[in-house]
């Protein structure tokens, strides 16, 4: 909303400057966006009376004129403008002056004639871009005035950002409103009369859609002047509104809009037939605009029409079959109400908006609409003539406004601030509410021109507003705090970040929202949870893995040319469960994922390069989890590589998957290579593995080196379980440090060696002891696996 500060000045007398002005707005919720002046600095520019005008003897385009200037002085100044005549009433700038760009005006000679000033354009004087010729000035304006003065170009324009509730405020009243409510003063506002009707000619209108057209007014205004000059002042504060000025009637119409908040518009009266109503558009109905567009409506759009055609599109674009011209002598007026429902987006549709429909679709004052009709009838009379007939107003169900309760202790409890009853009642009726006291609580009707008034919320807002946010006190919040326990049994997240961080790994956030397909292909989600209110038709459902989100974050790494990638990440994940809690149907847990990719160590020269791999994950993935130990069991997952995945086995309990990408999803997704993924429970990562004491002995360890001949498919894994569960007393660790297969080694087979370590806290222990213990290994494996000893 753009307008004149003067403008607003004239309803609300205010002596805050125009800086303290614009801070009172924008801290209470009017933001003041940009404040333009109106003109230039410039000095000793006056009126000046063009009293004769002849040619210069020395140029064919020049002219000498005498120009009075005030308290009788006649100046003599070379003018080259081509319009300029005797009797003009123009802006001089007399020597001394300094217009914009430090422009200096001295007595100087032109072509030999001297000259005592300069005749300026609006161009010079930084108010208009028209270069053409000189600024005429009003007739009754007295030689030697200031411009300045006498055209107000010490104004300013304010820019208001208003937020799509207040559009109570896109008027020049309702700004006004607010700055007396803010102020304390009172607005005063144009009286506005019933015009006396003194023509006979009337239209009858009707509603056929009463729901969105619940008023309608309108008025023959015969006998006009569609020729006449728009006024100097109603021009001027249409420019400084960022309208600019077209023909009378069109002026004035836009003039009611800016000055009450109400969109108007005017009708060739002998141009319609019948009675004018508020219908629904017809099937495939068509309609010529003002702008020049045919548009084919739906049937969801309200229009104007009369018997025979469409006439308008209903609060937002008049038609061109309908539209007044500089010879239209007969003036149908319309002012009506439109619902907020019926206008929003129609407008935005077909590719354009208006200032009627921007208005009309955020609400209009529905008790304004006469007096805004009252208001431009008298205007158009004044200033185009003509004889006013009678009103015509079709009236179907209003907006209901019912009353508010709003409690004072409320008022306390969002604001923080104890505020007496009195207090409230005396912020409450600046803004002119209707407010009756129960108590200590109030009862408030919003009035007709404020639709942001629905709940109890919004009256606390406005208290807060009229009595500055900036004198709420921030309070720091008080409370009772200790210390939690940290149980030993529990290990804190920062703790796992840290370790993973300390590995390589860089923690990335993603969205809990993914794409479907991405549900579908790492996750073999074929009922994903879906959003009702999705950010982007594609982040449509929720994730029940980590899986997507990394490998997306992992392709933004490539595009940006970053080679070797290790990211985590911990989030929610969200599945479908009947026994979910905390919310039923739904569970959500929480879980660590991490990817690998490029190099498996940074580029060097101390070291040959080498992709990542999986046992490269599994190591860290080891190292996340110490001094807890997992195992590894053959698996298998909708994301991973069949032949190279494994499940994570903790305490008896699978918790996760680690693995390389499936080839498929590599190709579909334009990896380079494949990267590898590990996604874990986060709840048993948490869980902390208590130090348990263990004496360490003083004496000697006994180390043998053990080969076993074994069946190729034997997972290993059941091996050392087998070795762990029939280990003799002294055996302290049993490591597989090699596996071998190839010359020396039948078909079918393979070559697992161990490292045996053997120790007693007591006793060095003997030769015979340490052999006794190997062979009761080789004697277990022999049994329970067919293994062979390898020499």
């Amino acid at each position: 909303m753009k307008f004149s500060e003067s403008w607003l000045r004239s309803f609300v007398a205010t002596d805050r400057s125009g800086d303290e002005l614009s801070h009172l707005l924008t801290m209470a919720g009017l933001e003041v966006e940009e404040v333009e002046a109106v003109a230039p600095a410039f000095s000793q520019v006056v009126v000046g009376h063009v009293l004769e005008v002849t040619k210069h003897p020395n140029a064919d385009r020049l002219n000498v004129c005498r120009v009075d200037i005030g308290n009788g002085t006649v100046a003599q100044i070379v003018c080259g403008a081509p319009n300029v005549a005797v009797g003009m009433k123009v802006p001089c700038a007399l020597p001394g002056a300094v217009l914009p760009g430090d422009f200096v005006i001295k007595v100087a000679k032109v072509r030999g004639i001297e000259s005592s000033g300069m005749l300026c354009s609006a161009k010079e004087l930084g108010i208009d871009a028209d270069a053409s010729g000189l600024l005429p000035l009003a007739a009754d304006a007295q030689a030697g005035d200031d411009v300045r003065r006498l055209l107000d170009l010490d104004d300013r324009m304010l820019t208001l950002k208003l937020t799509p509730n207040r559009a109570d405020c896109l008027s020049l009243t309702g700004i006004a409103r607010e700055v007396a409510a803010l102020t304390g003063t009172k607005a005063q506002f144009p009286a506005v009369a019933s015009v006396t009707v003194t023509g006979s000619a009337a239209r009858s209108v009707a509603l056929a859609a009463p729901a969105a057209c619940p008023r309608y007014c309108g008025r023959v205004i015969s006998g006009v002047d569609a020729r006449a000059a728009t006024p100097e002042w109603m021009a001027r504060r249409l420019l400084r509104s960022g309208l600019r000025p077209i023909s009378a009637l069109v002026d004035i119409t836009n003039y009611v809009m800016l000055e009450l908040g109400q969109p108007l518009h005017a009708f060739d009266n002998a141009r319609l037939q019948g009675t004018v109503r508020a219908r629904m558009a017809q099937p495939d109905e068509t309609l010529r605009l003002l702008n020049g567009e045919t548009l084919t409506l739906a049937d969801d759009v309200l229009l104007i029409a009369d018997d025979e055609k469409a006439l308008a599109m209903a609060g937002i674009m008049g038609g061109n079959d309908s539209a007044i011209t500089l010879d239209t002598t007969e003036v149908f007026l319309e002012s009506a109400f439109f619902a907020p429902a019926a206008i929003a987006g129609r407008a935005r549709r077909y590719g354009f908006s208006s200032d009627a429909s921007h208005r009309f679709e955020r609400g209009v004052d529905f008790a304004g609409t006469l007096r805004a009709l009252e208001r431009a009838s008298e205007l158009v009379v004044a200033i185009c003539g003509g004889q006013s007939g009678p009103l015509s107003e079709a009236l179907a169900e209003l907006p209901a406004r019912p009353p508010l309760r709003l409690r004072t202790a409320r008022v306390a409890r969002v604001l923080g601030v104890e505020f007496a009853p009195d207090t409230i009642a005396e912020l409450l009726g600046h803004l002119a509410l209707d407010c009756q006291r129960d108590g200590d609580d109030f009862v408030v009707t919003p009035p007709s021109y404020r639709f942001d008034l629905e709940i109890e919320e919004d009256l606390i807002e406005e208290i807060a507003r009229l009595y500055g946010y900036d004198n709420i006190p921030s309070q720091p919040p008080r409370a009772m705090l200790s210390m939690l326990a940290q149980s030993e049994d529990s290990r804190p997240l920062p703790r796992l970040r840290q370790i993973l961080a300390d590995r390589g790994f860089q923690e990335v956030i993603n969205f809990a929202f993914v794409e479907e397909a991405r549900e579908t292909d790492f996750a073999d989600n074929r009922k994903p949870v879906r959003l009702a209110n999705p950010i982007a038709s594609q982040l449509a459902v929720m994730r029940s893995s980590l899986i997507g989100g990394l490998v997306g974050t992992l392709q933004a790494n490539l595009r940006r040319r970053q080679n070797r990638v290790r990211i985590f990440e911990t989030g929610r994940c969200f599945l479908r469960d009947q026994a979910g809690a905390p919310v039923a149907g739904f569970r959500q847990p929480w879980r660590l994922g991490g990817l690998a990719f490029g190099g498996a160590q940074p580029e060097q020269w101390g070291r040959p390069a080498r992709a990542v791999d999986f046992f490269d994950l599994k190591a860290d993935l080891e190292a996340l989890l110490l001094p807890a130990v997992a195992r590894f069991e053959k698996a298998t997952h909708p994301a991973l590589h069949p032949g190279r995945t494994a499940r994570v086995v903790l305490d008896g309990e699978a918790i996760g998957f680690i693995g390389e990408l499936h080839p498929q999803w590599v190709q579909k997704y334009e990896l380079a290579q494949a990267p590898v993924l590990f996604e874990l429970e986060l709840a048993a990562l948490l869980r902390a593995h208590l130090p348990q004491f263990v004496e360490v002995s003083r004496q000697p360890p006994a180390i043998r080196d053990v080969a076993l001949l074994v069946d190729y498919d034997l997972p290993l894994q059941t091996l050392l379980d087998g070795f762990a569960a029939h280990c003799p007393p002294p055996v302290q660790e049993l490591r597989l440090f090699d596996i071998y297969t190839g010359k020396g080694v039948p078909d079918g087979k393979k070559s697992v060696a161990f490292r045996i370590v053997m120790q007693d806290t007591q006793k060095t222990l003997q030769d015979s002891e340490v052999d006794f213990a190997v062979q009761k290994l080789i004697d277990y494996a022999q049994q329970a696996f067919s293994a062979q000893l390898r020499v």
